[in-house]
């Protein structure tokens, strides 16, 4: 086997320089770059740009730092800003947690300053703290309903209130609100983050949200493929039999 024409372009095109065999184990990264960089970039209706975008969450997700920092470079390579790049990964930190947040913020901290990138990025928050649940409501609700509240609202002591608002100042209202990223765009990333985690509780209402805020089912299927290769098929084929299963009149969110 050998790496097809369309691989090559590619590899080419993010990464530089000619792609060669590599040195230890040439089979293994035949298959994987063909599988990536011809078969799945080339199917779907995403354009590179978003398709290293999503790629880049992925690795983020799963805290797969060497690879991850490839992508940076390789995102950058194909026209992505860095304060894309970094807007796509703070909208992931109430997914993936703080700590993996960071671990992947100084990652592409790192590719930004040896390509001479001046750090810090400019602010791209437009809340005021004590804004935050009523600014978070107004974007969580429309797409999720109160079904969080809902849900929640049997837990014991004041548990009951405090995890909806963490939920809603917290993941909305401190992330959702920001700028740079296009509202379609935040919530495809909050899935893929989800798909790549395995939440699969999640899985259902946030196809819903990333549909509702802008994106085609097609869109999300082909952000769902693109992450196929880095999650492994079974998280994303969970995802996919969502998606396979959505019908836009009944998506609440946790039924």
């Amino acid at each position: 086997m050998a790496l097809t024409k369309k691989a090559q372009e590619n590899l080419k095109k993010l990464f530089g320089g000619e792609p060669g065999p590599h040195p230890q184990d040439p089979e293994l990264y035949e298959i994987l770059q063909n599988q990536i960089f011809d078969e799945v970039f080339s199917t779907g209706v995403i354009d590179e740009k978003k398709r290293e975008m999503v790629t880049v969450v992925v690795l983020s997700s799963l805290q797969t730092l060497p690879q991850l920092k490839a992508h940076a470079n390789a995102a950058l390579n194909i026209g992505n800003q860095p304060i894309e790049i970094r807007e796509a990964i703070y909208q992931i930190a109430p997914y993936i947690g703080y700590p993996r947040t960071l671990n992947a913020v100084s990652t592409v901290n790192e590719v930004f300053t040896e390509r001479g990138i001046e750090l810090p990025l400019p602010a791209a928050g437009t809340v005021k703290y004590e804004e935050r649940e009523e600014k978070g409501a107004e974007i969580q609700v429309p797409r999720y309903g109160n079904e969080v509240k809902e849900v929640f609202a049997s837990l014991p002591g004041e548990f009951g209130k405090f995890v909806p608002h963490m939920l809603t100042a917290g993941g909305f209202g401190d992330y959702a609100t920001r700028g740079v990223l296009s509202d379609a765009d935040k919530e495809l990333y909050a899935l893929i983050a989800l798909v790549a985690i395995g939440a699969a509780t999640q899985i259902r209402p946030h196809i819903a949200g990333a549909v509702k805020a802008g994106n085609t089912l097609e869109e999300v299927t082909a952000a769902v493929v693109q992450a196929m290769p880095y999650t492994g098929f079974p998280y994303a084929l969970s995802a996919l039999m969502q998606i396979a299963k959505y019908d836009g009149a009944n998506s609440e969110a946790y039924r």
